[in-house]
Parts: C-alpha cells; structure tokens; sequence
C-alpha cells in the first residue's frame, strides 16, 4: 500500500513559559492571559478579595433568588448543559461543539470531570463543565441563557465550585485563557482575584493560514449562525469540530 503523506500548513508551540529567543523560523502569532485564583486562603477572605459588585453581589442576589445547585454526568444534566450551550454559541455566532465530545469528557475523565448546573423554579439558567487535574480544579466550558444573568447563575456556579475544589484537595481554580484584547472577559476573570500570566504562541511559518474556526468566523458565517434552526447548527456543529485539532 502506498504510504500517507502529510502536509503540513504549520507548526504552532503553545508553552506556558516564554520562549523569547526561540530559533528556527518562529515567530510569535497570538499573545494571551492565563487566569489563575489561588484557593489556599481561607473562603471568607476568597470572598472578600472578589469584586464587590460584579460577584460578591451576584453570589448574594443568586441566595436570594433561591437557586438550585445540580452536579454530575447523567444523561439529564449533560441536555440541560447542551441547551445552554446552544444558546450561548448562537450568542456569539459560533456552531456547538457536539454533544458527543461532551459526553466522551465526563465518560473517559467519570472521576474528575463533571457537569455542574444552576436552575431556577427547574429552568437551567446557567451551567459549567469542569475537570480536576491533581490538586487543580479547570473551569473548561461555561453556558448560559442571557435572559437570566441578572440572577448571577455563574457567579453562583463559579464559588460553589471553588467550595467544592477546596473540599477535594484543590489549591488552585485555573480559569483558563483569554486573549489579551478581549477586555470583557479579561475583567470578568479578574473580578474573581485571579493572577493573570502572559501566554505566546509561536508559529512557523508565521504567515500560515489561519484555523478552521477563524477562517468561518467572519460576519456572514456569524450571521448564519445566528438564525440557523438549533438542529442545522447542531448539525454544523458536529461536521466541522471533526476537522479541528
């Protein structure tokens, strides 16, 4: 049989530490914040070092508005999650990833990954997926239905959830990466006490065609996006993120 051949577009090195000085025709293509809130204080000064309006209001408005916290992996709190992902990326006029990547993470990590939802009167309003690494708790995905943010649902999840890794042994929330121009959730991130560390990508060659997301997210795609049925960008959804690294 003849042998597969390759081609490669480029090679991209994504570390944790700088490379500055690195050779071989690198060069740097993207620049991000990685957001990290240490857990080791104790909850009542956690709470304290959080934004005053922008989550410990939140947290507070969220008791009162009696919430429901649901954790797990079953079939029910993965739908409940998907529809809230649905929502969330024609919000930002993106397909979904599919379902079935997010049921393949809680079934191969069963110990370590879990769905966590909030419900309002038994309507989810806001949900997360997290992972626990060792002694860190990852916030991987988060979803939410826009006409309940005013009840502070992912505030809610969010410091339910560092209750939670303080329980299991965490010592820190790693709350993932945000690019450096995006000041929203950069703030968002920062509200909750997190450090922040400079992320750079490296690419060779540096001029190589951008990923399939980027290519599909200019402003007609985003527009299609918006008003697709929930089955077609499902549909979208499960037939591009095949082809995505």
């Amino acid at each position: 049989m003849p042998a597969t051949m390759y081609c490669w577009k480029y090679v991209e090195l994504r570390p944790r530490r700088d490379l500055r000085g690195i050779n071989g025709g690198f060069a740097q293509s993207e620049r991000f914040y990685w957001h990290r809130v240490d857990l080791t204080p104790s909850l009542d000064d956690l709470f304290a070092s959080f934004h005053k309006n922008h989550v410990a209001r939140k947290i507070r408005r969220s008791e009162r508005e009696n919430l429901v916290y649901e954790d797990g992996s079953s079939d029910r709190l993965l739908q409940s999650f998907y529809q809230l992902v649905l929502k969330t990326r024609r919000r930002h006029r993106l397909p979904p990833q599919p379902r079935e990547w997010f049921r393949a993470l809680l079934d191969c990590l069963s110990d370590r990954a879990k769905v966590r939802v909030a419900f309002k009167d038994g309507v989810a309003v806001a949900s997360m997926l997290t992972i626990r690494d060792r002694n860190t708790m990852i916030y991987k995905y988060g979803a939410s239905d826009a006409d309940y943010h005013s009840l502070g649902g992912m505030q809610f999840l969010l410091w339910r959830t560092i209750q939670d890794a303080r329980e299991q042994g965490c010592v820190a929330l790693d709350l993932g990466r945000s690019k450096v121009d995006s000041l929203g959730e950069v703030a968002f991130k920062d509200h909750w006490g997190a450090a922040r560390e400079g992320l750079v990508y490296w690419r060779n060659p540096v001029a190589g065609e951008a990923n399939s997301v980027k290519r599909m997210g200019g402003a007609l795609a985003g527009q299609v996006f918006a008003v697709l049925p929930a089955r077609l960008l499902i549909a979208v959804g499960r037939g591009l993120y095949r082809h995505i690294g």
